[in-house]
């Protein structure tokens, strides 16, 4: 019943917004053919709306979304890292991860995984995504400029002590010289070990 008394005020309040919403889209549009039904949003999709209009990320990063603007709790993030062992000295790989966000963000994480297939030690190879703020440590005041910050930390500094890929994670500790040459080799397209990895640059 609680949870019911919030549900309530929460969509009085989103009323409110939208009806707002309405009124600034009519003084818009004067006149243009209104019958276009306003759709209600989630808690979830105000939050994100205010997240993505704060959005300062680093010009190696990008957001983008696919399905289009009407789709906000999908998009993709793309990251061109500029330091670190995943930037090579002519060009810099791009690495895509798709987001997914919850009716119910920010009480709940996104969803993140990688779309490009990468040799990493917090990144396994169907995607997964190894950042603790994505997991134990989401708090509901975490935005998505963090989480995008948290991954393109992930490529400037890959971390060997909570790996999801548990072969890069090795390699890293023990000989970073030929980690560096493994990554080489994954983003200009080619095997490590019995794995084989598209070119990404």
């Amino acid at each position: 019943l609680y949870l019911e008394v919030r549900e309530a005020e929460a969509m009085i309040g989103l009323f409110k917004v939208k009806e707002k919403q309405r009124e600034q889209a009519q003084n818009a549009s004067r006149g243009g053919g209104g019958g276009a039904s306003v759709k209600k949003q989630s808690a979830g999709e105000l939050r994100l709306h205010k997240d993505i209009s704060e959005l300062n990320l680093p010009s190696s990063c990008t957001i983008s979304f696919p399905n289009g603007k009407d789709d906000l709790m999908n998009f993709e993030v793309s990251i061109k890292p500029d330091d670190g062992y995943y930037q090579l000295s002519v060009d810099n790989g791009t690495f895509v991860f798709t987001f997914q966000v919850s009716p119910v963000y920010p009480h709940e994480a996104p969803k993140v995984k990688c779309k490009t297939k990468v040799y990493h030690p917090n990144i396994d190879l169907e995607g997964n995504v190894c950042l603790n703020i994505l997991r134990e440590d989401w708090k509901p005041v975490l935005n998505i400029n963090t989480v995008i910050y948290g991954l393109f930390h992930l490529f400037t500094e890959p971390n060997s002590e909570d790996p999801l890929n548990h072969d890069a994670a090795q390699v890293l500790r023990d000989n970073p010289k030929l980690f560096e040459t493994n990554v080489r080799r994954a983003m200009t397209g080619g095997y490590v070990g019995q794995t084989f990895f598209p070119r990404c640059i």
